[in-house]
């Protein structure tokens, strides 16, 4: 089994990173490159721990996923508009997703890739923060299907390591006319069809190559990315509302730039 420290380092990276426009695939594999974690299912690990930030939405906004739960059994307007507007988003992932999987987990190897991707998404969030037109989108619910199929359009960018899920899919929002808390709280719900649906491909695809040691890595991983992605959650929407997303564009670039510096010593 891998060295206890080390899952436990990459779980707190995996909860940190997950729903903030840095990538935390990128962050995982440039932590990975750096903790020498290059154990048989590696890849598998660092996709599936990441169903442990995913149950941090569900306990986070258990109230909301509830009230739609009631409201799409009574056929209610908002419920069903969140519904829509959610599948809408997932599908074009779903698809591409299947049909580039064997190139996708090819990229997972190159941590100059993540690198370079974090520059360009740091660049890329900056120009976007100053572009932004007033929103005109105030919720899940009054967002138009044309919207949520951009956005599900746009989350493709990050089967790219290092463009960060979060980040294509917020700033994807933000450029449609979606006000700030609204494009980070879809990114949230959205994270969870999209990565049941990645980390399940994936599970089916490899799992045959996970020994005992494995699953219990998994497991300590999944443990501490929930734990961490509870905190993260409700800090991130504070700070967004308030200051934007230029810091975590800036980050990126110092990250990425840092990271190509070492890599290429």
């Amino acid at each position: 089994m891998t060295d206890l420290l080390t899952i436990v380092l990459l779980g707190i990276v995996e909860g940190l990173t997950e729903f903030l426009p840095v990538s935390s695939t990128g962050h995982m594999i440039l932590a990975g490159a750096l903790l020498n974690f290059h154990d048989a299912g590696a890849g598998t690990f660092e996709i599936v721990i990441q169903l442990g930030a995913i149950l941090a939405v569900l306990v986070v906004y258990w109230r909301r996923f509830w009230d739609v739960a009631k409201g799409l059994l009574g056929f209610e307007r908002g419920p069903l508009m969140f519904t829509r507007n959610l599948v809408l988003a997932f599908l074009p992932s779903a698809v591409v997703g299947m049909i580039v999987y064997k190139a996708v987990k090819a990229l997972l190897e190159s941590p100059t890739t993540v690198a370079i991707a974090l520059i360009v998404g740091g660049v890329a969030i900056l120009v976007i923060e100053r572009w932004v037109r007033e929103p005109r989108v105030l919720s899940v619910e009054a967002m138009s299907w044309k919207v949520a199929l951009g956005i599900g359009l746009l989350q493709c960018l990050a089967m790219i390591p290092g463009v960060s899920r979060s980040g294509a899919t917020i700033m994807g929002a933000l450029s449609l006319g979606v006000e700030r808390r609204t494009a980070a709280e879809f990114s949230f719900f959205l994270a969870i069809p999209t990565m049941l649906a990645a980390s399940g491909y994936d599970l089916y695809k490899t799992h045959d190559a996970i020994g005992e040691g494995g699953w219990t890595s998994i497991a300590i991983g999944f443990a501490i990315a929930f734990l961490v992605a509870l905190i993260v959650i409700r800090w991130f929407v504070s700070i967004v509302t308030k200051h934007g997303f230029a810091p975590f564009a800036w980050y990126r670039i110092a990250v990425g730039a840092v990271a190509l510096v070492l890599l290429n010593r």
